[in-house]
């Protein structure tokens, strides 16, 4: 099989894929990815577990009969940012050298990519994709809050995790993340008429405002600490003094120790008022631990851009603010690289896109990189 003379079939099925709409709280549409992607891997032999979930789409983990423990961990994600009748607004489209559509990138191409590395090992007579388990879960862009410990359960024991978050505009695959996690705070105070008397209300948006210029003078750039209160709520007449206000922020961490630091200052400063008579209540924690690039990860970067090499492809890694399920077997100190996906760009747009000639070359590197790390482990045991 040449990977490369199945890019029209492979694009047929991304355009299955994308027209089908999946954001993280669509249940039904992320369960409709999941019934077209579970034949597929039923035909390359490997046994399917659907894990139910009642209010997000179902996850899904995958295994090859004849492993008892696989060495190597792929992780996906079936759901997108999107709301329902997006895909139906603008579908699938093909532009020159691009495809577009709604998580075109991010990352159903992944997905599209994974079922045909492995079906190229089968089908040159490697046996090196029965080495494979891999955990598509439903929830990865809202946190991956019930499928945290299925990915944590499925990594333990594995040699290496390959994560499929699409590779960034350059190519470049990713070797570092930061942590991050989401918090709320509401607060309740009393409402009173701001004409007639005031002195009797007690300001909830008043409250949050003091709290909103605390937690941005946390910002620590240049050390990798960022804080931002992106969406507030409050208050139902202009006349009134609040009762209620409602404060959501996001944190970003570069090291464990700043998660935990940044955790132990949000809860000491929700800890008192700084307006009289109001109650703040904190909710929320980091979620997603940094994805350092430690001694195993760079070597496992080298191993995929020894392989790249060999194929004519210059890889570069790189390190993103941005969140991934790669955290998490990283932080079980298991070498892990991220973004082994295709090429493309401005996900979670109206604009994003995937770079066509990468989907047939990004396939090619997922499935030589497997083929190389169970190679290589088989060299040592014998």
């Amino acid at each position: 099989m040449d990977v490369h003379s199945q890019e029209k079939e492979m694009l047929i099925l991304l355009e299955k894929l994308v027209n089908i709409d999946s954001g993280s709280s669509h249940k039904a549409g992320v369960d409709q990815v999941a019934q077209e992607l579970i034949p597929l891997f039923e035909q390359l032999g490997f046994h399917v577990t659907t894990i139910s979930q009642e209010t997000v789409g179902d996850h899904l983990r995958i295994i090859h009969p004849t492993q008892r423990q696989a060495s190597i961990l792929i992780v996906a994600h079936m759901d997108t940012v999107f709301e329902p009748g997006t895909a139906n607004e603008r579908p699938f489209t093909i532009k020159g050298t691009r495809a577009y559509g709604p998580g075109v990138i991010d990352m159903k191409a992944s997905l599209v990519s994974v079922i045909y590395a492995l079906r190229y090992l089968k089908e040159n007579g490697s046996d090196a994709y029965q080495h494979v388990e891999l955990v598509l879960n439903s929830d990865e862009e809202i946190g991956s809050s019930t499928s945290r410990q299925l990915i944590e359960e499925a990594a333990k024991g594995k040699a290496y995790a390959l994560v499929m978050e699409p590779a960034r505009r350059d190519g470049s695959v990713v070797t570092e993340r930061r942590g991050n996690g989401r918090f709320t705070i509401e607060v309740h105070g009393k409402a009173a008429h701001s004409g007639i008397e005031p002195e009797k209300g007690r300001s909830a948006i008043e409250e949050l405002a003091h709290k909103i210029v605390k937690l941005h003078e946390l910002n620590d750039h240049e050390h990798g600490i960022s804080v931002n209160v992106g969406i507030i709520e409050g208050g139902n007449a202009v006349n009134t003094v609040s009762a209620t206000a409602i404060g959501h922020i996001d944190v970003r961490v570069a090291t464990e120790e700043q998660a935990e630091e940044m955790e132990h200052k949000i809860e000491t400063m929700c800890a008192s008022s700084d307006v009289s008579g109001t109650e703040i209540e904190l909710t929320g924690d980091i979620s997603r631990p940094p994805m350092v690039k430690n001694e195993k990860i760079a070597r496992l970067f080298q191993v995929v851009k020894k392989v790249g090499a060999e194929l004519g492809i210059e890889l570069k890694d790189t390190k993103t603010g941005g969140g991934s399920d790669a955290s998490f077997t990283a932080a079980m100190g298991i070498p892990t690289i991220d973004g082994l996906g295709p090429v493309g760009g401005n996900a979670h747009s109206e604009k994003e896109y995937l770079d066509i000639p990468s989907l047939t070359e990004r396939t090619l590197l997922l499935a030589k990189v497997i083929e190389k790390l169970v190679e290589d482990r088989k060299t040592k045991r014998s």
